[in-house]
This record gives structure tokens, C-alpha cells and sequence, in this order.
């Protein structure tokens, strides 16, 4: 007897306990795939399997609904495997530890994967019924969604024929979601001229330190402070105190998160200093003023260090002043579809000297793809007046928001009526699967929804099964509709 057998819907947690007990980390989704293959071959469904373990499993309408408009329903295999340091958990063999907590469950010690298992167990329930009414099917399981979208960036999207899409990857019931943003990495490659150290000059290591950062898309617009860019700032004022000389500059974790910590290593005469120290005086008081609401732990700071083997020709360090001055950062432009959410933004995420080159790495985000290619071009032309090397990739495209989509609405009607309440529509100023659906498949309608999951990606990843009971009723209801 397994532990969720009494909860409802009962044909979903069969399939969500029986996916538990399958490792399928993401990038290693091999034996998840073969399960639903398996599952396929089982009941007698049509089913693709792909080298990248993406699987799409095909059903006909049922009774009355056999010339209906094919539907695709879609959800990722992969999960994070995240544990608590005293976990002794085996992601690669041991199944998920599943624990009953009121109305919800939990993991004993690890992410519970009901990002996106859940999805999955719901997809394979209606897959198995022979009761439930509903449209053609094509039920598509993606790889790899958590590293990147890899799987539906590999998806051989020819053989499907739907143009209506739900994709069940939303962590929050009674939010549909309808569109997210795209996204490209952008290099720029900052040639250094070295110069030897000049005589007398004493190194100081120069830190801005205690910014909150965060995730470059979800929390653009907390208006946070970005510690590269305030780096720029800070050595762009100095210019104009002292003279002083750059040995290098470094910033930032990952493209994709918004930096909270810069050091860069300056060298002045240490006659000087009291300006250099004054200077850092008035600048805590500005950033501190300036981020008071947002990054109050804000600071910079020096420090004397080692002497530094050379530095930047003024030329180059007036180059990297000038790019870390006028490089896009931040939000850019606001939907008008949409109340509140951010419609393009670039982060500044990483800058990093390395042998003879500084490199400013950006995540640039927007949901329209001119707008994307807007700030890239900034971008280009600003590293252009420097005479820098520039590198554009790891593009995934946009999810453009539809305001005549007809699926949405039928969402919101069956929601008002079953809930009496109205359902909130927002987006999201990130990457999502369906991105690449809307950019491969002409005209293809989609939402997004799920019910509660809460703290993903960590070991108290927990989830509502009432909340899954409510989806799974929204979703039959929906499905009958689709005639």
C-alpha cells in the first residue's frame, strides 16, 4: 500500500508516488523517460521518444470528441535535487522519502519534485482514463527543463499537430500564467594594455559589499543595486578626486544573478589617501541614501593589499569606465498588457578580469523580441567605440502575450464559475518551456497553471493536495469544453 493512496484525486498520486520512486535529477532523466515510454507501450499509445529523453505520448478524443481540435498538455520530467545537510539521500538511486504533513506533503529531507512531477502525474492520469471526456491528445514530457530548457530547446516540434496548449508548470492556484520573457547572453571583451606599476604608488583593494542581489528576472524591479555597476560609479567620481591606477575588476557570481559584491585592486600615491578615504566616506552616505529601502547592508569599503604586478594604460581604464557607465542595466521597459511586469530588462551580472581582458557579461530579457534585439544593439555599439570584442548566445525566445487568446479565456470562465472568484493573469520576466512552442508552432494558443507548490527548489518544497484536487477538477472541466 502506498502512502498517497487515499488522497484525491487517487489515479494522480498513484502515478505522482510511483514517479517519486524514480531518480530523475536533471540531465539525468534516462530512467524517467523509459517509465513513461514503458507506460505508453503499456496502454497502446502512439508515443516519440527523442536522444535528448523528451517524450510525447498520443491519445484520440474520446466519444463525441474524436474530431475535435487537438490538445496538448505539457510538463517537464526533470526535477531539482537540492537535500538538507544532514540528508544521507541518494538522488542518483533512493526514491523520494514522501511524508504527510495535514494537507500536504513533503520530502524527508530533500526537494520533493512536485516541480514538475505533479504536472506529470496529472498528464498521465488523463492519459490512463477511459472515463474522462476529451479532445485529441498529444501529451508532451521534457527534459532537462531546470537547466536551461534544454529538453524543449532539442524537441522535434514537427510531429505535433495541437495548436491549443496547457502547459502544467505554475506554482501558484488560481494564477494563469500567459506569457514570458526571452532571453540572450551577451559578451563584451575588453582588450587590457598593461602598463608597469607606477613608483610610489600604494594598492588598495576597493569592495562594494552587502547589496541583496537576487534573481535577474524574478526580482528586476526591486529595485536592487547592482554592484557592478556601482563600481563604475564609484571609479568614474574617483577620476575626477585623484590619479590613480587599475589592476583589475571583479564582479559577480552568474549572468542570471543580480551582483552584490564588485572588488577592484587601484593603486594612488599615498600622499593621496585622505582624499581616497574621504571619497569613500561620501560614497557610503550615497549608496546608503540612495538604497535605504532596497539594500540597506550596503558598503564600501578598503583595504592596503600586496603590490600588483601591473596595471591598465589610462586608455583601458577609461575604456572600462565608460562601458561600465553606459551599458543597459536594469529595467528597461514596463508592459502596457500587463499591470506590473517588467517587459525588458538587462543585468550586468558578471565582470571578471582575466589574463589580458576584462569581460561584462549581461542576461538580456524581454517578452518582445525587438525590444531583446534593442538593448543587444546598445550593447554593440558600445562596445564598438571601445574597439571590444562582442559574443551573443544562449538565446531562448519569448512568449508574446495573445489578447484575443481563446483558451485563456475559457481558463478564466470555468475558473469563475466552478470558484465564484476571478483568477489573476501575470507573466513572468523569466524563461519558460512555452517559449519555445510559441516560436516553432504557428498560431498555437497557451496558458500555464498548477496548483500550490510551495518553497521550490529547496528541501521544504511542500504541496497543497487539496490545491491539486481544485486544478485537477479546473482542468477535467476545461478539457470537456474543448469539444
Amino acid at each position: 500500500m502506498g502512502k498517497l493512496d487515499n488522497i484525491e484525486p487517487k489515479s494522480v498520486f498513484k502515478f505522482f508516488e510511483e514517479i517519486c520512486q524514480i531518480p530523475r535529477c536533471s540531465g539525468k532523466e534516462e530512467k524517467i523517460s523509459k517509465y513513461l515510454v514503458d507506460f505508453a507501450k503499456q496502454n497502446g499509445f502512439t508515443f516519440i521518444q527523442d536522444d535528448a529523453y523528451n517524450v510525447i505520448i498520443k491519445k484520440p478524443g474520446t466519444s463525441g470528441y474524436e474530431k475535435s481540435p487537438t490538445v496538448i498538455l505539457q510538463s517537464h520530467m526533470d526535477m531539482v535535487c537540492t537535500k538538507t545537510d544532514t540528508s544521507t539521500h541518494d538522488f542518483d538511486k533512493d526514491p523520494i522519502d514522501l511524508v504527510i504533513d495535514g494537507n500536504t506533503i513533503k520530502a524527508n529531507g530533500t526537494t520533493l519534485g512536485a516541480d514538475n512531477g505533479i504536472g506529470m502525474a496529472i498528464s498521465l492520469a488523463i492519459l490512463e482514463s477511459k472515463e474522462i471526456p476529451h479532445p485529441p491528445l498529444e501529451v508532451i514530457f521534457t527534459a532537462n527543463e531546470e537547466e536551461g530548457l534544454q529538453g524543449a530547446a532539442q524537441l522535434d516540434m514537427t510531429s505535433i499537430t495541437g495548436k491549443t496548449m496547457i502547459n502544467l508548470d505554475v506554482e501558484d492556484e488560481g494564477v494563469f500564467v500567459a506569457s514570458c520573457a526571452g532571453g540572450i547572453r551577451h559578451v563584451i571583451s575588453l582588450d587590457i594594455i598593461w602598463e608597469d606599476v607606477p613608483k610610489e604608488f600604494v594598492p588598495y583593494r576597493v569592495t562594494i559589499s552587502g547589496l541583496k542581489g537576487g534573481h535577474s528576472g524574478l526580482e528586476i524591479d526591486k529595485g536592487r543595486g547592482n554592484s557592478n555597476i556601482l563600481m563604475g560609479r564609484f571609479l568614474h567620481e574617483l577620476q575626477s578626486t585623484i590619479n590613480f591606477s587599475l589592476s583589475e575588476i571583479n564582479g559577480g557570481i552568474k549572468m542570471n544573478i543580480i551582483p552584490s559584491k564588485t572588488e577592484s585592486v587601484i593603486l594612488i600615491d599615498n600622499q593621496d589617501f585622505g582624499k581616497l578615504k574621504s571619497k569613500v566616506e561620501s560614497w557610503n552616505q550615497i549608496i546608503k541614501n540612495e538604497f535605504m529601502s532596497s539594500d540597506e547592508k550596503v558598503n564600501i569599503s578598503i583595504n592596503e593589499i600586496d603590490m600588483p604586478k601591473k596595471v591598465f594604460s589610462n586608455k583601458s581604464l577609461d575604456d572600462l569606465i565608460f562601458v561600465l557607465m553606459t551599458i543597459p542595466n536594469g529595467v528597461q521597459t514596463m508592459s502596457m498588457d500587463i499591470k506590473g511586469l517588467v517587459e525588458s530588462s538587462t543585468n550586468l551580472g558578471v565582470v571578471n578580469t582575466v589574463e589580458n581582458t576584462v569581460t561584462f557579461v549581461s542576461n538580456i530579457r524581454s517578452s518582445k523580441r525587438s525590444l531583446k534585439y534593442n538593448i543587444l544593439n546598445k550593447m554593440e555599439l558600445i562596445a564598438k567605440r571601445v574597439q571590444a570584442d562582442t559574443l551573443s548566445d544562449s538565446e531562448y525566445p519569448e512568449w508574446d502575450y495573445d489578447p484575443k487568446s481563446n483558451i485563456r479565456e475559457l481558463f478564466v470562465n470555468t475558473y469563475t464559475k466552478l470558484y465564484n472568484a476571478e483568477p489573476q493573469i501575470t507573466a513572468v520576466h523569466a524563461g519558460l518551456e512555452c517559449g519555445f512552442f510559441k516560436n516553432n508552432i504557428q498560431e498555437i494558443d497557451i496558458i500555464s497553471f498548477g496548483p500550490n507548490i510551495y518553497n521550490v527548489h529547496s528541501p521544504d518544497e511542500t504541496l497543497d493536495f487539496n490545491s491539486v484536487n481544485r486544478s485537477w477538477e479546473l482542468l477535467l472541466h476545461v478539457l470537456a469544453e474543448l469539444k
